[in-house]
């Protein structure tokens, strides 16, 4: 077993019992301009016509990738239930979706214009042999673009549920927690130059935008809970943690029912030289 088994091991477990939990969570969110976060990530590959999505789960990036007419798609994933699902969106019916480790990209030298990355990059361990095959596929010139969590918006739900998910985690026995998941220079921008400069890409464009998630309670909730840590739990704590987190935001909920409740993400960009 390599060092990375455990950490693939639980991600393809968490996801075959969650196949589109990424999308579900985020894919409602929308920044000051309106966009999601997957849309902002289509935006910065405009123009390119060869995009390989790095971790594409159940293919709701893809999608949105395929509204260009003439582009030619992939994806590959560790998840073969993600996978399922985005082989069911009439969109994809021509892209090549493949399971497989971003590791050992199973795919050609120069066989991509753009590779883009939602909320995926940041789990993925021996991230330098990652970079090195993202070199690989790229073809010179071509641009990574990469969404990583940010963290939480100070003030509003996602706070307040991260602080009571801690407080919960350290009460908890250490074999229901969940691995250390990927690398953390991916985190942050001088991380991410370290990683990605000896593969052969420019400086990183480093971008942080406000994710708003509002909603009511239960849909907070259903964003806020899909965090990988909540899946090794059980219920009886998934749902006292369910029963605090209502009675934590009752203060800050509106009149009308809204929890105000924002992440953070960071926005990638590196063009291969």
């Amino acid at each position: 077993m390599t060092a990375t088994a455990p950490q693939e091991a639980f991600l393809q477990a968490f996801h075959a019992e969650y196949p589109a939990v990424t999308a579900e969570a985020f894919g409602r969110g929308h920044a000051p301009d309106g966009r999601s976060s997957y849309a902002i990530l289509c935006d910065r590959v405009v123009g390119s016509m060869r995009v390989l999505d790095l971790g594409c789960g159940d293919g709701l990036l893809l999608e949105l990738l395929a509204r260009s007419p003439g582009r030619q798609l992939a994806g590959v994933d560790l998840s073969s239930h993600s996978l399922a699902l985005a082989r069911r969106r009439p969109a994809l019916s021509e892209a090549k979706l493949e399971e497989g480790r971003a590791q050992e990209l199973p795919f050609a030298d120069d066989s991509f214009d753009a590779c883009v990355s939602h909320m995926a990059l940041m789990l993925m361990s021996e991230i330098e042999q990652v970079a090195a095959e993202v070199a690989r596929v790229l073809s010179p010139g071509g641009v990574l673009a990469c969404v990583v969590g940010g963290g939480a918006v100070g003030g509003e739900a996602y706070e307040r549920f991260l602080t009571l998910l801690r407080r919960t985690i350290e009460e908890t026995p250490a074999e229901r927690r969940i691995p250390a998941l990927g690398d953390r220079r991916t985190r942050g921008r001088e991380g991410l130059d370290e990683v990605l400069g000896p593969a052969g890409f420019a400086a990183v464009d480093w971008e942080t935008i406000p994710i708003d998630l509002s909603g009511p309670v239960e849909q907070v909730w259903a964003a806020v809970s899909s965090l990988y840590d909540l899946g090794p739990l059980d219920r009886a704590t998934v749902e006292l943690l369910r029963k605090t987190f209502f009675v934590e935001v009752r203060d800050m909920t509106t009149s009308d029912g809204v929890v105000p409740c924002a992440f953070k993400i960071h926005l990638a960009t590196a063009r291969l030289r």
